[in-house]
């Protein structure tokens, strides 16, 4: 658990710097979201061929990954418009909803049922997510294109999260995260060339971002990330995730120029404790087993 709790904070950390990449609006939306991707996919696909860690599943579950794919593309584009549409900030604000989502796509659809810790972790997380952005911009959210966009994101997110679990709990992490990668870079590849994104011409900085993107943001992050989802809650990683906020918002401070107030330093401790109650119960739990455990020894 100590190693799954540990590959989900670096997991966290490269996720983090995301926002602020497609916040530089250097390349589009979408195209980004493919480069992402591919970029990736370049990496995995030779590696699990030439060490032959690729383990093919059946065929219900190769769908199942290949659809877990599908979703995953299509929530890091629709994030990637909400982004340059809106701010960065609102963006990542409303597609973090979906630890509640999660919540309760995992109360209807998991064995895992979510503890009655993850609901009030996730309502102190969300608080330290308003806090952290201020109330005033949260109450003064309009219901535009990327409003909608965002939320949307935060939907096909908590959908990945709960179908990844599934599928991980039967496929090791790389196959799966290859299949997942290989056919989000498929369909987002398609999705582009029929919506007209152009697929070259950018700056040097631009293939840079793109580049930072696929082996960091995307490769890395997610192995960590899905790597800790094959031994943890979906509802417990889900929320921890709420925690590239607090990082996104200090690299929004030294890259972005975007000042950082005592509210907001309020909001990110609410948050990574609303966090760190959604893993109190087990510890507790724990204890008083080793408790029961040492007093039936004794007597």
């Amino acid at each position: 658990m100590n190693k799954a709790r540990i590959a989900l904070a670096i997991g966290v950390i490269c996720i983090s710097i995301f926002p602020i990449l497609v916040k530089l609006n250097l390349t589009p939306g979408v195209i980004s979201a493919f480069y992402r991707m591919a970029i990736a996919s370049s990496l995995i696909v030779p590696y699990v061929l030439i060490s032959k860690k690729f383990n093919m599943p059946s065929k219900k579950l190769l769908f199942s990954a290949i659809l877990c794919g599908v979703i995953f593309g299509a929530d890091v584009a629709v994030w990637n418009v909400a982004i340059q549409e809106s701010t960065a900030t609102q963006a990542t604000l409303l597609t973090n909803l979906s630890p509640v989502w999660v919540g309760i796509g995992a109360f209807f659809f998991l064995k895992d049922k979510p503890t009655s810790n993850f609901w009030i972790g996730t309502v102190v997380a969300i608080i330290g997510m308003i806090l952290l952005v201020g109330l005033n911009t949260f109450i003064n959210l309009d219901f535009d294109l990327a409003f909608c966009l965002a939320i949307l994101s935060g939907m096909l997110y908590a959908v990945y999260m709960l179908l990844s679990k599934k599928i991980l709990n039967e496929v090791d992490v790389v196959t799966f995260l290859t299949i997942s990668v290989v056919s989000s870079a498929v369909g987002l590849g398609v999705l582009s060339y029929l919506i007209g994104e152009p697929f070259g011409g950018f700056s040097n900085a631009g293939w840079l971002v793109l580049v930072v993107q696929g082996v960091v943001c995307q490769l890395l992050a997610w192995l960590l990330i899905s790597y800790a989802t094959k031994y943890m809650r979906a509802t417990r990683v889900s929320v921890s995730l709420l925690g590239q906020a607090v990082i996104a918002s200090l690299l929004a401070w030294l890259f972005l120029e975007e000042s950082i107030s005592l509210q907001m330093i309020v909001g990110g401790f609410f948050l990574l404790f609303g966090i760190r109650i959604t893993f109190y119960q087990k510890q507790l739990l724990s204890k008083k087993r080793a408790i029961k455990g040492a007093y039936s020894i004794k007597h």
